[in-house]
C-alpha cells in the first residue's frame, strides 16, 4: 500500500510536468500526460495490468511494463543521439563559417603564414 502511495506521488508529479510541458511541446505534453494517467490506473489496479499482460501473452503484468520501458527507453536514447550529432554537425559548419569569415576580413599580407607580433619581454 504504501509503494502505491509513493508511486502515486511520483506518477502525479509526472503529470503535473506534462501538464506544464504541453505549452512548449504538444506531443511530449500529451504523451507523457497519458503515461502518466495509464501508470496511476495500473498503480491502483494491478490485476488489471496482468490481465492485459496475459492477453498479449507475457506471464505478469510487471513484466509487461518493463519491457515496454525498455523499448521506450532504448527509442528515446536514440532519439537523443541522433538530435546530439545533429547539433555537432550544425557546430561543425558554423565553426567552418566563422574561420572562412574570419580569413576573408584579415588584410592580406602575401605570405602564406600569418604575421605575428613580436612581444618584448621584462625580465
Amino acid at each position: 500500500m504504501i509503494a502505491q502511495y509513493i508511486l502515486s506521488v511520483l506518477l502525479l508529479g509526472t503529470l503535473l510536468y506534462a501538464w506544464i510541458e504541453y505549452r512548449r511541446s504538444p506531443v511530449v505534453g500529451l504523451c507523457g500526460a497519458v503515461a502518466a494517467i495509464g501508470g496511476l490506473y495500473f498503480v491502483w489496479a494491478p490485476s488489471h495490468a496482468t490481465r492485459l499482460a496475459e492477453i498479449v501473452g507475457i506471464g505478469r503484468g510487471v513484466d509487461l511494463f518493463i519491457y515496454v520501458w525498455v523499448v521506450i527507453s532504448v527509442l528515446i536514447l536514440l532519439n537523443l543521439h541522433l538530435k546530439l550529432r545533429a547539433q555537432m554537425e550544425l557546430i561543425t559548419v558554423l565553426a567552418r563559417e566563422l574561420a572562412i569569415a574570419k580569413a576573408r576580413a584579415q588584410p592580406s599580407t602575401g605570405s602564406a603564414t600569418p604575421r605575428r607580433r613580436n612581444m618584448v619581454r621584462s625580465g
